[in-house]
């Protein structure tokens, strides 16, 4: 030890101490040994602030108030991830669709949430959770923040009802967009933008009233969580009408063949994929609406039927068509999604993955029974994902939950599916009588970029199209024509 850098008395100190204080005393510096009675004084100052601000907190110091901010956060929090499927579904339907209806696409896809917002502010919520009769609310419209009652028992009562609106909004903007994957490609824009808002201030809100506000389906005992038939069968069924009454694209069927229309970009289709993937764990955790413990249950049993969805697909088409096909991948996954979410909170995982296993491999025959049988156009399967799948969802609740009767399920599956087909079909009638449905020929063979949007999704970027009006030979897959880019 160096004896000039420390007094003598010190060094005495030192020499008498102990090994093991000598050690610690040649490991710091004095300014840092003084640092410890500093560091305890903190400790012990912020210890008696932080018990007093709970003392002092009505939140931090009531665990029933705390319960309802965390709830409350976690609903948000749910909310914002069903807000964000919005993008999942835009690129989704986009990288399926031609690129020359690219930006009609993503149009679609962004001001319907904003259409459904509105709609449901001024009118569907007040359908849906307003107090009234078992068969629709009464009360509630043009919703204020406060002061609206609804009768759904399940929803904990203290949270403010804002976030009950924002995550119920979220579900309504859900059922629309999946209409605008089976009318892509040549539905003029106002017709669509007409309908969406019909079926989230209407349709939608009345079905939903029946069972999520205490109506009179769940008086008989039907059940779906977080709603493969309240939200995606009621989509599907609207996508399904909608489609058949507006007809096929320009080519899908010609001289007795089923001609295929590929899709422009197989990246933003998985890019959308992913983002549902992940959107969907605020769509069925969420659907718990409370922070607690069954919620990672539901999480898992979500994950693992979109896992089996997305094997059972990929192999099926492999095996029926000869190659793994990307686009039934990518179905597969959102089948199992749709099929787990009326089950995710009462089946256990096993019962999660058959229900996954078994959606994705009929979504890869639907998509070839709609489109070569029925003979109605789909560019994205969005009835095979969205209603066949959401109709298995629902049954498979009273197959793997013994406390839900299969009857019941039945049930609400034909008279949700009965008012949605008769109301959307009156309402795409009217549609069509008055402000048309489908854009004209020359502008489906132009796009609809042009068209409905006077603008390009690629300008700039050299097309298929461009390639082919040079005289220079063509790649493009089966059925295509050079009028479909």
């Amino acid at each position: 030890m160096n004896y000039q850098k420390i007094s003598k008395t010190q060094a005495d100190r030192v020499i008498k101490a102990p090994s093991w204080l000598r050690s610690i005393f040649k490991s710091f510096s004095p300014t840092w040994l003084a640092c410890i009675p500093l560091t305890a004084v903190i400790v012990i100052v912020w210890n008696t602030a932080a018990q007093a601000q709970i003392y002092d907190d009505p939140v931090a110091a009531n665990p029933e108030q705390l319960q309802i901010v965390l709830d409350s956060i976690f609903l948000m929090f749910c909310s914002v991830l069903v807000i964000f499927m919005n993008a999942g579904f835009g690129m989704l339907e986009t990288g399926f669709c031609r690129q020359k209806n690219a930006v009609n696409i993503l149009s679609k896809n962004l001001i319907v949430f904003a259409i459904a917002t509105i709609a449901y502010w001024a009118i569907g919520y007040g359908l849906m959770y307003g107090e009234g009769t078992p068969w629709i609310g009464t009360q509630g419209f043009f919703f204020s923040g406060d002061g609206v009652p609804y009768g759904d028992g399940n929803f904990p009562d203290a949270v403010p009802p804002s976030i009950s609106f924002l995550f119920q909004v979220a579900f309504a903007a859900t059922a629309a967009t999946i209409v605008s994957g089976a009318v892509a490609e040549r539905i003029k824009y106002d017709a669509f933008l007409v309908f969406s808002f019909l079926l989230v201030a209407i349709s939608y809100p009345i079905t939903g009233h029946w069972l999520w506000d205490g109506g009179w389906l769940a008086d008989q005992g039907f059940t779906d969580f977080a709603g493969s038939t309240i939200v995606h069968s009621v989509g599907g069924w609207a996508a399904l009408v909608g489609a058949a009454i507006l007809g096929p694209r320009l080519g899908k069927y010609s001289d007795g063949r089923v001609n295929a229309l590929p899709g422009h970009n197989m990246g933003f289709a998985t890019l959308g994929c992913l983002i549902l993937w992940i959107g969907w764990f605020g769509f069925n955790p969420g659907s718990e609406l409370a922070a607690d413990a069954n919620v990672p249950h539901i999480a898992v049993t979500t994950n693992l039927a979109a896992a089996a969805g997305a094997i059972t697909a990929t192999f099926t088409s492999w095996i029926k068509d000869g190659k793994p096909d990307l686009s039934m991948t990518i179905n597969g996954i959102l089948a199992g999604l749709v099929g787990i979410t009326a089950g995710c909170a009462n089946v256990n995982m096993l019962s999660a993955v058959i229900i996954g296993a078994i959606a994705g491999i009929l979504v890869v025959f639907s998509v070839s029974f709609i489109d070569s049988v029925l003979k109605i156009d789909d560019p994205v399967g969005a009835t095979s994902v969205h209603l066949v799948c959401g109709i298995w969802g629902t049954l498979a609740v009273g197959i793997f939950d013994p406390e839900v009767s299969i009857g019941a399920q039945i049930l609400g599956i034909l008279s949700i599916g009965a008012f949605t087909v008769i109301f959307s079909a009156i309402a795409w009638f009217l549609i069509k009588a008055t402000i048309g449905m489908r854009v004209s020929e020359s502008e489906e063979i132009q796009g609809l970029d042009i068209g409905e949007h006077g603008m390009e999704a690629y300008s700039g970027f050299v097309k298929e199209a461009d390639i082919i009006g040079a005289g220079v030979p063509s790649s493009m897959g089966s059925g295509a024509t050079g009028s479909d880019y």
